[in-house]
């Protein structure tokens, strides 16, 4: 059974970083990052797939950057010059079967979320 848990959220200004962590147990080969602003639908963020692809969602390349540590249970999701637009609940999850990279109706398992304000 896969377990998933996010931790790192907060609030911080424009142009500020953080670095949102996700410890995870079972087998997890393929695992994404997505968010959910009020209102809006669930998008994709950044994925890292078995293979050691990843792929990003355009509002967040060149700013985000994902990594997964196998030896820690851990994925990550280092967010830099974060903008009022990157406000919303990240989630990560696990495409158990590695058929997609951002169709969040695939993934198999969620975490509950942690929560990120940027303010200007």
């Amino acid at each position: 059974q896969v377990h998933l848990a996010e931790s790192g959220g907060g609030s911080v200004q424009v142009g500020g970083s953080l670095r949102l962590s996700c410890n995870y147990s079972g087998l997890c080969p393929c695992m994404a990052w997505f968010r959910q602003a009020p209102g809006k639908e669930r998008e994709g963020v950044a994925t890292i797939r078995s293979n050691g692809i990843i792929r990003y969602g355009d509002p967040v390349k060149g700013r985000f950057t994902i990594s997964k540590d196998n030896a820690k249970n851990t994925l990550y999701l280092q967010m830099n010059s974060l903008k009022p637009e990157d406000t919303a609940m990240y989630y990560c999850a696990v495409d158990s079967r590695c058929r997609t990279y951002f169709s969040a109706a695939l993934y198999d398992y969620w975490g509950q979320g942690t929560r990120v304000t940027v303010s200007s």
